[in-house]
């Protein structure tokens, strides 16, 4: 349940509201295709779900999406899965990306800045991204790539990982990336399933202020994929290339303008991956018009971003939120980029790399906000962060106590923008909005054009109570399909199971009755007692503020016997022990802060809290051998950060069974 009243932790002023992208959005919506034109985003959100292809037009002609070919309808389809939407249309990605490179005033202007561990800048202009871009387009046709072929990449987060997917955009064939922190074994599950015929890899990274050599690694890769015709070297720690692979400068060094390849708005853009934790991750697709038309809303009416601005997300090119970053030049942004540990050489470097480049968006996880809190980093104190607009945080929820300490450690009026979405539509289903109060915990609004609901199991909207995230209609970023998923029943049972022609994501919710959203974390993973359902990341937000506690884990297990054991792991910060009075610590917060009918059966020290390689804790492949099912079963050991990790919670299996 919601507070009735509370107050907002910030909101705009009426200047901010009157210059932010969506309000003139609304007030030119409204005079050329019948917008509300009063109510402010609350109406504008109503509307935009209820004239869904009235409102995705609008977005297209707002932006000057150049149709290289008309569309003969918004939505051919709405079925889901299965929507069709601009049939007829063709378009290309990467000639959106670049069309700045057009205007003679930004010509020399940054379009990437780049970043490493040293925390020197590299500027790459938006005249020698096009040269580039044109001139490795070039050489994969001539390496006979074509639409529809997939290109790879076993890169960092840097300039040539972005120049060498809008080269393979612009010739239509379909971008796949994993980060080069990756094994051998976590690529080959995701590359193997697609099949690429060029492979851009490093010979190394930096990480942490050590040099990881990856050359091993690339021979291994090169031997276990026959498909791929070329490899591309990126000589990250300057060794030559080896035998039989492509040197990067060679393929790059040519003055050629773009060549788009004119593609159907469904033509495939690039694959993401699920985390893959229990089996071999899901191959995701999603579409050139799809990817377009929901990144230029997202970024450019959500995230207020524009030709002024710099938009810096820490993140790697194995995550969704790179490829989210990526997309920032489509609003002519400069984006920032950054290859290296998010905490060197100590916990305020984000915070410095956004002082540095000037970010006016900051994006980063709701992990690192909260590290920065419990380091005792004061960002405002020792940076100066007057260009930074906004704080956006995303991987898991941002708890209150991290809403508070963005407020009095950066700025009171700073903008802080809580967002979730997923990889399965590379975008935000609820989360910033620039003309909208920010509550403490609280994600703005549902995004537009995106009619999110929270469900009870029979599939009847809730207001301010825990139900499923649902989303009622299409989303032009939603997947077009699987790879290897000929019959599409793979996509099918992953989101439209559980209510038949709806997309129910499996995160747990409250649409609350001002419009705004919390998260409670995976429906899958949910504790359940007695009938109380409660997220996993609420016991993480109450717990983890003891500064004993570095990290936790929480399993609700439904035992045969009709029980419900649910035990909480703790991985201890450095000198702390797990004592009796710790114990009681931990219960009572839990009982008064939370439900006494959610305080922990057992509380177990664990040496450390599994993750997914993009940084995600691991709850249902513990809770499946909690449950006893056999290792090799109950994860896929690819997608683990930590592998013995996991045998320490396959022990604590043994010993109960």
């Amino acid at each position: 349940m919601t507070t009735a009243n509370p107050s907002p932790l910030w909101q705009p002023d009426q200047q901010q509201i009157a210059e932010a992208q969506v309000t003139r959005f609304q007030a030119w919506a409204s005079a050329k295709y019948g917008a509300p034109a009063e109510g402010g985003y609350e109406a504008l959100h109503r509307w935009s779900v209820t004239e869904l292809e009235t409102f995705w037009q609008a977005v297209t002609d707002w932006f000057d999406v150049r149709f290289t070919h008309p569309y003969a309808r918004v939505l051919g389809s709405r079925a889901m899965p299965g929507a069709e939407w601009f049939p007829g249309a063709t378009v290309n990605y990467a000639a959106h990306a670049l069309r700045t490179a057009d205007d003679p005033a930004r010509a020399d202007t940054p379009a990437i800045l780049h970043v490493d561990e040293t925390h020197e800048q590299r500027t790459v202009t938006w005249s020698e991204l096009r040269r580039q871009v044109g001139s490795l387009a070039a050489e994969l046709r001539a390496l006979g790539v074509r639409p529809g072929d997939r290109v790879s990449g076993y890169l960092p987060n840097i300039p040539e990982a972005a120049i060498a997917f809008l080269a393979t955009a612009a010739v239509g064939a379909v971008w796949t990336s994993c980060a080069p922190d990756f094994g051998a074994r976590s690529v080959l599950d995701r590359f193997q399933q697609v099949e690429p015929v060029v492979l851009f890899t490093v010979d190394g990274y930096r990480y942490g202020g050590k040099e990881h050599d990856r050359r091993d690694t690339v021979t291994e890769l090169r031997s276990a994929l026959p498909s791929v015709r070329a490899v591309v070297h990126i000589p990250l720690l300057g060794t030559e290339a080896p035998e039989g692979a492509l040197a990067w400068s060679s393929l790059t060094s040519a003055d050629v303008a773009p060549v788009y390849e004119e593609v159907p708005f469904d033509h495939p853009l690039w694959v993401l991956y699920s985390s893959g934790t229990t089996g071999l991750p899901k191959a995701i697709v999603q579409s050139q018009g799809g990817i377009l038309v929901e990144h230029l809303k997202q970024l450019g009416l959500h995230c207020d971003l524009g030709p002024d601005d710099r938009f810096f997300w820490y993140t790697s090119t194995g995550w969704m939120m790179w490829n989210f970053l990526v997309s920032g030049l489509l609003t002519g942004t400069t984006i920032v980029t950054y290859d290296g540990s998010p905490g060197f050489p100590d916990t305020g470097a984000q915070w410095s790399i956004a002082e540095r480049t000037g970010a006016t968006l900051f994006g980063t996880s709701a992990a690192y906000v909260m590290a920065c809190r419990k380091a005792g980093v004061h960002p405002s104190r020792d940076h100066d962060l007057s260009r930074v607009k906004c704080v956006a945080t995303t991987g898991s929820p941002l708890p209150p106590d991290g809403f508070r300490w963005l407020h009095d450690e950066v700025r009171a009026d700073l903008w802080t923008a809580s967002v979730s979405g997923g990889t399965d539509v590379c975008s935000c289903f609820a989360g910033a909005v620039p003309t909208l109060p920010v509550y403490i915990g609280e994600l703005q609004a549902p995004g537009l054009g995106t009619d999110l609901q929270a469900w009870d199991p029979q599939g009847k909207p809730l207001t301010d109570e825990v139900g499923e995230l649902v989303v009622t209609n299409p989303m032009p970023s939603m997947p077009i399909r699987f790879w290897n998923d000929p019959d599409g029943s793979r996509y099918h049972d992953s989101y439209f199971d559980t209510y038949p022609g709806v997309w129910r994501h499996g995160d747990w919710i409250t649409a609350t009755s001002r419009g705004s959203v919390v998260i409670h974390g995976r429906s899958d993973s949910t504790l359940n007692r007695q009938g109380v359902r409660m997220g996993s990341a609420d016991i993480y937000e109450a717990v983890e503020r003891l500064p004993e506690i570095r990290e936790s884990l929480v399993i609700g297990l439904e035992e045969p016997d009709g029980g419900y054991w649910m035990p909480l792991f703790v991985h201890l910060a450095p000198g702390a022990v797990l004592d009796d009075d710790l114990r009681a610590r931990i219960k009572r917060t839990i009982r008064e802060q939370l439900s006494p009918r959610h305080v922990p059966d057992e509380i177990i020290e664990a040496p450390g809290v599994p993750h997914t390689l993009t940084g995600k804790r691991i709850e249902v492949p513990v809770k499946r051998l909690l449950q006893g099912t056999p290792f090799d079963k109950a994860v896929n050991p690819g997608s683990v950060d930590d592998l013995e990790l996991l045998r320490f919670y396959e022990e604590i299996a043994r010993k109960r069974a």
